[in-house]
């Protein structure tokens, strides 16, 4: 099942939340406990984000099927796909994604294994219980690293195709 929230159109611009650099940053949050799903997916709406919540892997594989997020938040204990699971799943089909993993216990042997194999790795662990202020910094910080990494690796911004030849020239 996967929840979508937004502010109401018609609430006032303090009940909002406060902006965020880019609106569009998108993030879909892995939860089965419903309570925590829908705080972290509150939590995430009045800071900013467009948040779209699933309540297991398997949910959250077929959401990453249907839209691009710039983020996943996920949980690693869920029934029918697994946190490891679902980055397994991220990772083989090479999709450029930073994925937070919060959970109360840190997978270590499956994290290093799941790792050893690939470049891929999750950007961050997040321990359960953790607070609104670090839930927010987390996923601040990994989205900044995750596209300053991205800006690296892209061409100069005078870098264009000529369409005649296909050539590219500066």
């Amino acid at each position: 099942m996967i929840d979508t929230i937004f502010p109401p159109a018609d609430a006032p611009t303090s009940a909002r939340g406060p902006e965020v650099p880019n609106p569009r940053q998108c993030i879909l949050v892995v939860e089965d406990d419903a309570a925590i799903r829908r705080v972290n997916t509150e939590v995430l709406t009045y800071s900013g984000y467009q948040v779209d919540a699933a309540d297991d892997g398997a949910a959250a594989w077929d959401a990453l099927q249907l839209k691009n997020y710039d983020l996943v938040l996920t949980d690693n204990d869920m029934p029918k796909v697994t946190g490891l699971e679902l980055i397994r799943k991220i990772q083989t089909a090479r999709l450029e994604l930073p994925i937070i993993m919060a959970t109360g216990t840190v997978p270590d042997e499956q994290l290093t294994q799941l790792t050893r194999y690939s470049s891929w790795q999750p950007v961050l662990t997040l321990l359960k219980p953790y607070s609104f202020d670090e839930l927010v910094e987390a996923v601040k910080t990994v989205l900044c690293a995750f596209n300053e990494s991205r800006a690296e690796n892209a061409p100069p911004p005078n870098w264009q195709t000529s369409p005649l030849n296909n050539r590219f020239q500066l």
